[in-house]
């Protein structure tokens, strides 16, 4: 598995130009169902809108999708897209939503009017990568706890939850590359006291 790039969070982006207000709305997906689902939200946010344009990328199935929605061929859908593939995102949707100010753009300025609407959404959503990690549960004293956190810590791993009561078990995201050393220095440094089992794996956003 390999790391890849998605938006931080859903966001939005407004601009008016030459009357037309823009619209553009991101949101984090992971399948199909979920960006038919935030296209359809936008749809209803925006019921007399002219327009809902929309591209996605998904790595489900290496999946890409737009359209222009009734704006001239070539001059919404794929302009959006490409801003997606230019910033490497995928999981992620876009709707740009155009209400129409009564004056025409033209093809260069309705390329130029949609790119700008999903960079600025692109840019208020913020960008994460999203890593191959391992994530394990580990038990140990208060003591011993202080001691694991920094270890994780400076190898980037990050944590996911933690129970206290008369020892602390915590479960950290650790990179799949990194884990069996984390682990390797966790027993050390503890002289073995701390116990830690893998309860999974899977993609996570890790610390920079």
């Amino acid at each position: 598995m390999k790391s890849y790039l998605t938006v931080g969070r859903n966001a939005s982006f407004r601009f008016t130009e030459r009357k037309s207000v823009f619209i553009g709305n991101i949101f984090r997906t992971e399948s199909d169902e979920a960006a038919a689902a935030a296209i359809a939200g936008v749809r209803d946010m925006y019921p007399d809108a002219r327009h809902n344009v929309y591209a996605y990328i998904l790595r489900q199935g290496n999946m890409s999708r737009y359209t222009d929605d009734g704006e001239p061929h070539g001059t919404a859908g794929m302009p959006v897209l490409q801003v997606l593939r230019g910033r490497q995102l995928t999981d992620c949707t876009v709707v740009v939503t155009r209400y129409f100010g009564g004056v025409l753009l033209g093809t260069g300025g309705l390329v130029r009017a949609y790119t700008e609407a999903a960079s600025g959404a692109c840019d208020a959503a913020g960008t994460v990568r999203m890593t191959p990690c391992v994530f394990v549960r580990i038990r140990s004293g208060y003591t011993d706890y202080q001691k694991i956190r920094s270890i994780v810590s400076r190898a980037g791993g990050t944590e996911r939850e933690t129970e206290y009561g008369d020892s602390v078990t915590a479960e950290y995201s650790i990179d799949s590359e990194r884990a069996e050393a984390v682990l390797a220095a966790v027993a050390d440094q503890t002289s073995a006291r701390a116990t830690a089992e893998t309860v999974g794996s899977g993609y996570a956003e890790l610390a920079e």
